[in-house]
């Protein structure tokens, strides 16, 4: 059987790759508008979108995308603004306001080109009139904690917001708007996609309010108005323009998996509680393992998506240590079992790995160093359990992002 963890690894990149904006951004966009182009956005992808559109596009082009710590290129005109991620910041907010002042005053003759990709939310970030930064930070990172699905944190952000759910494309009128989008939602909702700030808001103050109440949100009297006032926008979509989602890189996995002779499963975009989908997938993966599952050994099973994680211990980690982390228990060293989980952005949560591999032997490696598997997960710690068992995935930033990538090898025979 080929060598686990480097064939992992392998799918895990092409997967990575195919998302990437130099591999796919040239094929979806239109020729060069006539008139001034400005250029705005925010992501981990932006900076590199804006750099092939400088490529591809030519002459002059100006604007500002705002991207997390880590994520710039180099671009000649485009100014790229670093803040923060996954909570906004003051530097996130300057550079927000301004874009809204360059955008508001173009004419019918401009073009904006919106470049947007995952994590935009977070760095385009203007709260709405009677909230302050405080408080929006404070509501995020309680939403990030609480198991909220992402449209349901993009759904409040929306309200919360001066620019998202279409404000965006409101200020820009009377221009002509292009959106190019990465997208790392499940579904490819566009409208999700960094809080939608070029797309129409179709969900509604009552959901918001629904949403912080469910997962017990402290608000303040002012935020909780705020939402209350918010009215959607009436704009025009305008042309919109999918660069990559998680079906690209999963099909890439899947190709590369054939290619090794390998046959490649993909259960697709999938979410849910990170710990009750890795159950899941265990029971899956041994079954197949056993002879008497859906599918023969050996093979590989894919999935993207996004998990949620219901955050109670002080450990670190993000969904995918989550992931893995439940996968290796449930597993319990299965010997001909094994598995990656990562982020395509190179960032699990808010640590510097993308993710992890399990292994058969990682329970009894980790026991051997003084670490219960049972116990760390109970404090949410993925990071520290496979940080000491020496199996993080270290990428750096991959400057692009369309979600999660699952992959666990089932070779049929105990290695």
């Amino acid at each position: 059987m080929l060598e686990a963890r480097q064939f992992l690894r392998s799918l895990f990149d092409a997967a990575v790759a195919a998302a990437k904006p130099e591999h796919c951004m040239q094929r979806w966009l239109p020729p060069k508008p006539a008139g001034r182009v400005f250029v705005v956005g925010a992501g981990k992808a932006a900076a590199a979108m804006a750099q092939q559109l400088e490529n591809y596009w030519g002459g002059a082009l100006e604007g500002t995308v705002i991207v997390p710590h880590g994520y710039a290129e180099n671009c000649s005109g485009v100014q790229v603004v670093e803040a923060a991620h996954p909570v906004p910041d003051e530097t996130g907010l300057a550079a927000t306001r301004s874009i809204l002042e360059h955008v508001t005053a173009l004419s019918a003759d401009d073009t904006v080109a919106c470049l947007l990709s995952g994590g935009g939310s977070s760095l385009l970030s203007l709260p709405a009139g009677g909230v302050t930064l405080r408080e929006k930070q404070s509501i995020t990172a309680q939403l990030l904690r609480s198991g909220a699905a992402i449209h349901e944190i993009n759904c409040v952000r929306k309200k919360l917001s001066g620019i998202k759910g279409g404000k965006l494309a409101a200020a820009c009128s009377p221009a002509r708007v292009i959106s190019m989008i990465i997208s790392d939602v499940p579904g490819n909702d566009v409208s999700m996609v960094a809080s939608g700030p070029t797309i129409a808001d179709t969900s509604s103050v009552a959901d918001a309010l629904q949403i912080l109440d469910r997962f017990q949100i402290s608000v303040s009297n002012a935020a909780r108005a705020a939402i209350t006032a918010c009215r959607p926008v009436s704009i025009d979509d305008g042309d919109i323009r999918i660069l990559a989602t998680s079906d690209d890189a999963l099909l890439a996995a899947s190709a590369l998996a054939g290619e090794r002779d390998v046959p490649a499963y993909s259960l697709g975009d999938l979410s849910g509680d990170a710990r009750e989908l890795a159950r899941r997938h265990a029971e899956l993966a041994q079954q197949i393992a056993a002879g008497n599952g859906p599918l023969p050994a050996p093979c590989v099973l894919i999935s993207g998506g996004e998990t949620t994680v219901d955050v109670q211990g002080k450990g670190r980690g993000g969904r995918n240590g989550e992931y893995a982390l439940s996968l290796a228990i449930a597993l319990n060293g299965h010997p001909a079992i094994h598995a990656l989980a990562g982020d395509t952005d190179g960032i699990d949560g808010t640590e510097d790995n993308a993710g992890c591999f399990v292994s058969p032997d990682v329970l009894n490696r980790a026991a051997a160093l003084g670490l219960d598997a049972n116990e760390m997960q109970s404090h949410n710690d993925s990071y520290g359990f496979f940080s000491g068992t020496l199996d993080l995935i270290v990428t750096g930033p991959t400057r692009t992002n369309v979600n999660d990538f699952r992959a666990i090898l089932i070779s049929g025979e105990e290695d």
